[in-house]
């Protein structure tokens, strides 16, 4: 081959710090009570046989992603939901108490049943921004403990690919967030159990949410090698 006729170089393609930190919000696996009761930060909760499986799931789908670090809530569905992700990845799990459940107060391990007929419940579910639960958190605390969190995480991590195990209320507010959306639109979110959703972080720019409550497709296409 001439000099003429040869191909020339490829330019680089972006480097990682130019793609983003990628987060992925994993919300825990299905426990015995999911739906039916608010277990908030209540310790002992383990998950179901189908939470595991959830679990194993995840951790089938993040075959192929360069992880850089995994993080989960201290409670233990959450941590539970990781083992699998850890056992396949060969990463530790951090414990970071940012991804904590929101803490219910009084309401904690209350059936949703009789939370339902509360006129508060209105206020839960479309002012969320005005409400505290009693002797426990607001909304408004919970969403910007866990957007600092991730936002500490993307600054540890740039250009990686992060993996976040946590619970449904604040992911929630961490996608709603990342949409420029009012916390009290937040509950129109769905973050089902052993759901993934992923956003990108890159310096200067706005987030981008890449999917929201994803339970099928493989994540490697996330971040092509």
């Amino acid at each position: 081959m001439t000099a003429a006729t040869q191909p020339e170089p490829s330019a680089p393609g972006p480097s990682l710090t130019q793609q983003g930190t990628l987060l992925l919000l994993v919300r825990h696996g299905e426990t015995p009570t999911t739906g039916m009761v608010l277990p908030g930060r209540a310790p002992g909760l383990h998950l179901s046989e189908r939470g595991r499986a959830q679990a194993a799931r995840v951790a089938e789908r993040l075959a192929g992603l360069p992880v850089s670090a995994l993080y989960s809530s201290p409670l233990e569905r959450a941590r539970e939901t990781a083992e699998p992700t850890a056992a396949g990845t060969g990463l530790e799990v951090h414990r970071e108490p940012g991804l904590l459940e929101c803490d219910f107060g009084d309401w904690t391990g209350s059936a949703i049943a009789d939370l339902n007929v509360l006129p508060e419940w209105q206020t839960v579910q479309h002012s969320p921004s005005t409400f505290q639960f009693p002797n426990g958190e607001s909304f408004t605390e919970m969403h910007d403990r866990i957007v600092g969190s991730l936002s500490a995480l993307c600054a540890a991590h740039p250009g990686g690919v992060v993996v976040c195990f946590s619970h449904a209320d604040p992911i929630k507010a961490a996608v709603a967030h990342a949409l420029g959306t009012p916390l009290d639109l937040f509950q129109r979110i769905t973050i089902s159990p052993g759901s993934v959703s992923a956003v990108q972080f890159v310096d200067g720019q706005a987030a981008s949410v890449l999917m929201v409550n994803s339970h099928s497709e493989p994540l490697s296409r996330l971040r092509p090698q």
